[in-house]
């Protein structure tokens, strides 16, 4: 699951201090499947924090090659920074797929529900939930805020749960694709 575009989180110049040669690398976290990856920019390309770029296959203008993923403590402390930005763009920018969410989830195993994987919503909120679809597919975040009564900030709660599976160490992984115990395969 390869992204098309990513945000640019870091992007050093000079490469990492503990590089043995240096050479220009940035840290990006993809639109589409939220991989953080570890690119190799063109010749004299200088990139800018939350700029957008293409990752895909085929030509790319500002990126000359994909390493891999990289697991978040590899990140730079400002791509960690960052990182919550780019999430909240990501979120805004696609906010029918999160929504979606809402109306489309279903359970995890018999006891629980994957609602109940997104911080702030526990069995009442769930139970609210589940019979306001009932009625209709959610909107908008505002949309789902109107018709739950008592819910916090869906949008939140919904970038929230995208930094805490990005951290790792999660049982259950619904917006990102679990980390690797090694992440040195090249795309």
């Amino acid at each position: 699951m390869k992204d098309e575009y990513a945000i640019v989180l870091d992007f050093l110049k000079n490469g990492y201090p503990s590089q043995p040669r240096a050479y220009p690398v940035a840290q990006v976290i993809g639109e589409t499947y939220l991989n953080l990856l570890e690119v190799v920019p063109r010749e004299d390309v200088n990139l800018k924090s939350q700029q957008r770029v293409y990752v895909g296959e085929g030509k790319r203008d500002e990126i000359k090659s994909v390493t891999g993923r990289i697991n978040s403590s590899k990140l730079t402390v400002t791509a960690d920074t960052e990182l919550t930005f780019a999430v909240e763009k990501i979120v805004e920018n696609n906010e029918k797929r999160f929504v979606d969410f809402f109306t489309n989830s279903g359970p995890v195993t018999l006891k629980m529900h994957q609602l109940e994987l997104i911080p702030t919503i526990g069995k009442k909120h769930l139970w609210q939930i589940l019979e306001e679809r009932k009625k209709g597919p959610f909107e908008s975040f505002e949309n789902i805020k109107n018709r739950v009564s008592l819910l916090p900030n869906p949008k939140k709660a919904i970038i929230r749960r995208i930094l805490e599976e990005l951290g790792g160490d999660q049982k259950w992984y619904v917006f990102t694709i679990p980390p690797r115990e090694r992440d040195d395969r090249r795309w």
